[in-house]
């Protein structure tokens, strides 16, 4: 599995894999989550032309997996990261993750920040088997920029189902 920057002619295409990788949530009774839209072209945009937007691609260059990520509070923060159905459990979602840590590494940033669903077990429970911890309301760790990030999800409706702050600290090697 290769993985590299986002073209701008695959973004719809990345809206495409979102709704598929939303729709396993319709199995747990969280059917706002899985009919959510996925983030519009020129946000998808805005994250490829920053350099923050990769995907994973199959061996016809064409992309099963992506990932956008911010920085925030000097952590790298995945925004979205998706994987195609198709191309789930085979360590796609692992090995984006992978990347955006050396590249958050290299800009000299500290730790993966995310927020997840707590309960759901392809979030907060494969996110910890990656080496990701949730932070408590009162860990220093839950910087002001996650606050707010938290406090949008929460506009948005996400709430609906327990929610988790995680974070990863970043060292010289990778889980």
């Amino acid at each position: 599995m290769r993985i590299r920057a986002a073209l701008p002619a695959e973004l719809p295409l990345l809206r495409s894999i979102e709704r598929a990788a939303g729709e396993p949530f319709r199995a747990l009774g969280m059917t706002a989550v899985a009919d959510d839209e996925p983030l519009p072209l020129d946000v998808l945009e805005g994250y490829r032309a920053a350099g923050r937007a990769w995907v994973a691609v199959d061996g016809a260059d064409r992309p099963v997996a992506y990932l956008i990520a911010d920085a925030v509070d000097g952590a790298a923060h995945i925004e979205q990261v998706s994987v195609h159905p198709g191309a789930a459990r085979r360590g796609v979602g692992r090995a984006l993750i992978e990347h955006l840590a050396r590249a958050a590494r290299e800009e000299g940033l500290t730790a993966l920040t995310l927020t997840t669903f707590a309960e759901v077990p392809w979030n907060a429970p494969y996110y910890a088997r990656l080496g990701f911890r949730p932070l408590a309301d009162t860990d220093p760790a839950l910087t002001e920029g996650l606050r707010a990030i938290s406090r949008a999800e929460a506009a948005h409706g996400l709430t609906a189902w327990p929610r988790v702050c995680m974070r990863r600290e970043l060292t010289g090697d990778s889980v």
